[in-house]
């Protein structure tokens, strides 16, 4: 049995799409259950601020999927959540991590991950991490693409390039994982086949949707004000910024070959996964 933690977000949704396709056993751990009904898949109560509904979750369960919130608790909740899979006697834990997770001296999001990460290889069980770069929908989700008509985004990110990665490969790869053991022990980096700027991405967007959608590049210091005024922690903001920073001094400009590795076919493009959004909308 395999259970997704993570599972209302974007890759988690994916993942449960491709476990579905595999026919694979699995259930999903989530704070208020009746939030996933619609998904209609097996639930559990869970939630990482209640350190005493980790072990039930895992009862049963031979496989974990560990996809943590963006918090300073992280490295306290994967703590929480490796001693309880010890417990309750998992074989494998598969980590979402982020890729350039174990550079030097790394920024706030990878120093999360990497400690992450090294809790979990001492830990005895079996596992896998995987490392995804920029997804994709961020443009949906994040940076105020409106599917619907033409908009503006705005980001610091400069001209440099990313190797946007479509969450769809990486929840099919994270399936794909979970459903075998050819991977433990391996770190994954996953990214699409194609180095866009901000602007080339939005351009490749727009010509599949049939907007435009116009990149304003603005300045580290007004991106900081908007995050601030929503109220967003100040760690996280500086979190944020040092994303953005990689894109601008191109150091988010990597292609790796994790998809195809694991999928035996390469990552799909920033125009299929436009033409994805336009078909049905909500699932790219």
């Amino acid at each position: 049995m395999i259970l997704l933690t993570g599972a209302t977000g974007t890759i988690g949704r994916a993942t449960i799409a491709a476990l579905r396709a595999a026919n694979a056993q699995f259930k999903v751990a989530a704070r208020n259950p009746a939030d996933l009904h619609a998904l209609g898949v097996p639930s559990v109560i869970f939630d990482w601020d209640q350190l005493g509904s980790y072990l039930p979750a895992l009862q049963g369960v031979d496989r974990l999927f560990l996809l943590t919130p963006n918090s300073e608790r992280q490295v306290g909740y994967i703590l929480q959540a490796v001693a309880a899979a010890r417990r309750a006697g998992v074989r494998q834990i598969v980590r979402v991590s982020v890729m350039g997770a174990d550079a030097e001296p790394g920024i706030i999001l990878g120093r999360q991950h990497v400690a992450a990460e090294r809790e979990i290889r001492a830990s005895g069980i079996g596992w896998t991490i995987l490392r995804p770069t920029f997804f994709m929908d961020n443009f949906v989700r994040y940076y105020g693409v409106d599917p619907s008509r033409d908009s503006q985004v705005y980001l610091p990110n400069g001209e440099g390039k990313a190797a946007w990665v479509d969450p769809g490969d990486v929840g099919a790869v994270a399936a794909r994982v979970l459903c075998s053991e050819s991977d433990a022990g391996s770190v994954i980096d996953l990214t699409g086949p194609e180095l866009l700027s901000t602007a080339e991405a939005l351009s490749v967007i727009g010509s599949v949707l049939g907007h435009r959608y116009d990149y304003v590049d603005i300045s580290e210091q007004a991106a900081r004000e908007a995050m601030e005024k929503t109220g967003m922690p100040a760690w996280l903001v500086d979190a944020f910024l040092e994303l953005n920073a990689l894109i601008r001094q191109g150091q988010a400009a990597t292609l790796a070959s994790g998809v195809e590795q694991v999928l035996g076919r390469p990552p799909r493009s920033m125009r299929e996964w436009a033409t994805r959004l336009k078909t049905a909308p909500g699932t790219a």
